[in-house]
């Protein structure tokens, strides 16, 4: 199953057209997001922190992996981690990251360069270069293929620095990267300067705040591949906090209209038994 599941993966961002990959945050809405149709998944570390009512970038490296393990075995869809900034800041470390995340069945993953430190949030592009030249290798020394995402932060944490986030994006495309990744484009013209900036497929994220463009837009703005980030574990919290006050406030329980059905997901779920 995984060899078939990694391979779909990489034919993914081969053919033409442009496709979607959610993120779900445990076992069950990764068999939800499967039953809907979409094709591949790839986690999301704030969704997995939330869930687990921590906030995001606490969580280690083992927690990670065995979360990462389970949505792997929870469908037949090839699954992206997200590995943050590869649990450590030398090169030596991001191979190591890479190998284990590997070795759970995954079929790629991402390695961005925030440092987790607010006040420097932004590895130095020297160090940021090196770090992704190590995922590379680790990446093509393995057994099978595994698609491996650079992701540039720097709009994320204040650097609103179009051209050193292109800069960085083209330097992970000539150190050896499968797909690039500037979280927080809001911009139209933004998004189709990044992606007419380089020639490997280009990965948006949808759902966060902001403007958000339908996929015939970011199609033709030459993007490759649509995310939605923690936006659907969001949406879920979202939807049990508005709840909550409606009985809290309003006392009435109108929310339960807007809920799936017991049915529906014991339909889904018990194709899994």
């Amino acid at each position: 199953m995984a060899n078939k599941s990694i391979a779909t993966f990489r034919d993914l961002h081969e053919r033409d057209g442009v496709f979607v990959i959610p993120n779900p945050w445990d076992v069950g809405t990764a068999r939800v997001l499967a039953s809907m149709g979409f094709e591949a998944l790839a986690t999301t570390s704030a969704g997995l922190a939330f869930s687990l009512g921590v906030p995001e970038g606490v969580l280690n490296r083992d927690q990670v992996l065995t979360h990462c393990r389970e949505l792997v075995e929870a469908t037949e869809l090839p699954i992206s981690a997200d590995l943050e900034k590869g649990f450590g800041d030398d090169p030596d470390t991001v191979t190591e990251t890479i190998i284990l995340a590997a070795e759970t069945g995954l079929a790629g993953c991402s390695i961005e360069d925030h440092t987790g430190d607010a006040d420097d949030p932004i590895f130095d592009f020297g160090l940021t270069v090196e770090r992704i030249i190590a995922a590379v290798e680790a990446a093509r020394a393995l057994p099978h293929d595994f698609v491996l995402t650079a992701r540039a932060e720097n709009l994320l944490h204040g650097r609103m620095d179009l051209d050193d986030t292109i800069k960085r994006l083209q330097a992970f495309e000539e150190a050896g990267a499968d797909v690039l990744y500037a979280p927080g484009l809001n911009k139209l013209e933004d998004i189709r300067s990044v992606c007419s900036s380089v020639s490997l497929p280009v990965n948006v994220v949808m759902g966060m705040p902001g403007a958000t463009f339908g996929i015939p837009e970011l199609k033709e703005a030459g993007v490759k591949r649509i995310s939605i980030g923690s936006a659907f574990s969001r949406l879920a919290f979202g939807s049990l906090m508005s709840a909550c006050r409606e009985i809290l406030d309003e006392g009435t329980f109108t929310f339960s209209k807007d809920a799936a059905s017991f049915t529906d997901l014991d339909a889904i779920f018990g194709k899994y038994q």
